[in-house]
């Protein structure tokens, strides 16, 4: 496990997770525009992975779609704001994926299965490896980077300090942040 250690080699893309990395999370779902909030610093390492010319995908499992909470026109409207706050930088965004569906459903798409990054990738022509970083703060997200051949990397956001201190033994591979911000400051 690699606590921020240095700087790191300039990723080829960043593929982050939504909700406890750019945004606040709820265990009781972000169900509205307005309670999607950004978490601290997020927007602006975003704005940061812009001026850098790294690009950037979002891949999130949206289940509440699925539980009724919410509809994906909604989801829309938190994207449209998520664009929104990046402003003139919005264009660094290639791409949103998501899986609305329940867990019992067993689709391909909803993390840890790697549906989401192979829409991404086949989408954007992009190939997996070590300098891909997937930027999440569940263990799904660790697995799921795993799987595809991406550099895994962990924040302590949403439920990522949950996550480390319950599997600090399985993340040896993982670079680990406090939050986005942190990530991308080390960026070279």
């Amino acid at each position: 496990m690699s606590e921020a250690s240095g700087l790191l080699n300039r990723p080829s893309f960043v593929i982050l997770d939504r909700d406890g990395v750019i945004n606040v999370d709820s265990d009781h779902y972000i169900k509205s525009v307005d309670e999607w909030v950004p978490e601290k610093g997020s927007i602006e390492a975003i704005i940061k992975l812009s001026k850098l010319n790294i690009p950037v995908a979002v891949a999130t499992n949206q289940s509440g779609i699925g539980r009724g909470y919410f509809s994906y026109a909604e989801v829309l409207k938190m994207h449209a704001k998520f664009l929104e706050l990046l402003g003139e930088d919005a264009n660094i965004i290639k791409y949103i994926s998501l899986c609305p569906h329940l867990p019992e459903v067993d689709c391909d798409c909803r993390k840890p299965k790697t549906g989401l990054l192979t829409e991404i990738a086949a989408k954007l022509n992009i190939a997996f490896d070590k300098n891909v970083f997937f930027v999440g703060d569940s263990f799904k997200d660790i697995e799921v980077a795993r799987k595809v051949g991406c550099t895994p990397v962990l924040v302590k956001t949403g439920k990522g300090k949950k996550v480390y201190n319950e599997h600090k033994a399985e993340l040896d591979d993982c670079q680990i942040y406090e939050n986005l911000d942190a990530f991308v400051e080390t960026i070279k």
